[in-house]
């Protein structure tokens, strides 16, 4: 985490996914003067002011004097915020957390290769985020530990060898969060149904799901290993597993993560397409 102490980094777009890397980054130790956050909503600079970061409104003065630059924007003005910084980054590292915004379509933008994409999510804003990197050759070693100190702030830093593979990463951790959260609904309202109270029924469920990731995290078992440690013959979890296995569960979840990587393939062509 020491190379990334000693750099200024820049924020373009201070929403919820900036303000937890911000947030991460103080935590680690960046002191809140290297960092400056560009954001055209005035609550949102306001509220950034309390880390005492710089704010500003204008782009170009906050990118200035960054050694790294990490774009935080909505797809939708992607290419009306970059434009105007064409050819400003020579001497800078640019980390995109733009959703489906691929590598080629900011190098276009702004006139240099020196990016990384990462497709985060959103548990980062608890510090507990899963977050896939891509780089293209043009990206060195020193700037790829630099983008993964960045990221590591808010959580896991996994490299993927693709760009292609970002859709995937969008499928099981990008959207994987929304996955978990539906299973607690379910769960939850199972518990009521069968009597319990809803707040008995929602702390049962959400420390059940905290401490089997948990254990899944330090076991040298695999989940699927775990699983069966905990299925007695007979007993009331084969029972539910049943249930799941007759209703095709592992496939349903299958199709569903399939057709999250294709939505991400194509919100990425028509991202492109706009631009």
């Amino acid at each position: 985490m020491s190379a990334v102490l000693n750099c200024n980094i820049s924020f373009i777009g201070g929403g919820n996914m900036a303000q937890a890397l911000i947030g991460g980054l103080i935590a680690r130790g960046l002191p809140p003067t290297r960092i400056t956050v560009s954001d055209p909503v005035e609550q949102v600079r306001d509220l950034l002011k309390e880390k005492d970061v710089h704010v500003t409104e204008d782009n170009l003065a906050a990118i200035a004097q960054a050694d790294i630059v990490v774009f935080a924007v909505k797809p939708q003005v992607l290419a009306q915020v970059l434009r105007p910084l064409y050819g400003q980054f020579d001497d800078k590292l640019l980390i995109s957390i733009v959703a489906g915004a691929e590598i080629a379509t900011i190098s276009e933008l702004l006139g240099t290769e020196r990016v990384v994409r990462v497709m985060p999510n959103t548990p980062a804003l608890v510090q507990t985020g899963a977050h896939g990197l891509y780089a293209t050759k043009q990206v060195n070693s020193t700037d790829r530990e630099l983008a993964s100190q960045v990221l590591a702030a808010t959580g896991l830093t996994i490299w993927v060898n693709s760009e292609a593979q970002i859709d995937a990463v969008t499928a099981v951790s990008g959207s994987g969060p929304a996955y978990f959260f539906y299973l607690m609904e379910s769960m939850i309202r199972a518990g009521k149904n069968l009597g319990l109270d809803e707040k008995v029924a929602t702390a049962l469920t959400l420390q059940t799901a905290l401490g089997a990731a948990q254990m899944a995290i330090t076991s040298s078992n695999t989940p699927a290993e775990l699983r069966k440690n905990v299925t007695s013959p007979n007993g009331t979890t084969q029972a539910a597993i049943e249930v799941f296995d007759h209703a095709q569960i592992s496939q349903n979840i299958q199709a569903a993560l399939a057709a999250a990587k294709t939505r991400s393939q194509e919100l990425a062509q028509e991202l492109s397409d706009s631009i």
